[in-house]
């Protein structure tokens, strides 16, 4: 778990595939989880909620805009806690362009070793930052939708948003 917990700061924010939990840390947003997702996965401490913090704000505001088709990219502070290989995967992600599929054997070539590609799946597993680090935008090697914390329909959900669907509206 991370030593600076008391540091770690939190917002639950409505969204068209349910309730998300935005974390932050002083340097930049940490997390976004799905509603109900324990910490294990990301092995973040329990932060604490904060619902006026400024990069929780701002991660918000930029998520609504997503979800409404008016936002590409996101330029939210990010805050990496993992491994170094993990932050290289995380990173390969953010290259991933809005609306683009890659395989997992496609993030290997990208990191230089297609070898690693069992490795690649074990760090998008660990993605801590949901959406805004576009893991949804990686398929199997078929293309078939598979593995995705959020759940195989919500990952169905952001892909169709990003061809052009319209999002249903559960703000």
């Amino acid at each position: 778990m991370i030593e600076d917990h008391k540091k770690l700061r939190y917002k639950d924010v409505h969204s068209p595939v349910g309730l998300i939990r935005l974390i932050t840390s002083d340097r930049g947003l940490v997390a976004v989880l799905w509603e109900g997702e324990d910490y294990k996965r990301t092995k973040l401490s329990v932060p604490v909620r904060e619902d006026d913090d400024p990069i929780l704000l701002q991660a918000e505001k930029q998520l609504t805009e997503y979800f409404e088709n008016k936002r590409k990219t996101f330029d939210i502070p990010l805050d990496f806690k993992g491994t170094d290989f993990q932050v290289k995967v995380w990173e390969a992600l953010l290259e991933i362009p809005y609306g683009v599929t890659k395989t997992y054997g496609d993030l290997a070539r990208i990191l230089g070793d297609i070898k690693v590609v069992r490795a690649v799946g074990g760090a998008l597993n660990k993605n801590p930052v949901s959406i805004i680090v576009p893991c949804h935008r990686v398929v199997g090697a078929s293309g078939k939708l598979v593995g995705f914390a959020g759940g195989l329909g919500n990952k169905s959900i952001l892909l169709d948003l990003e061809k052009g669907f319209t999002m249903p509206t559960l703000f």
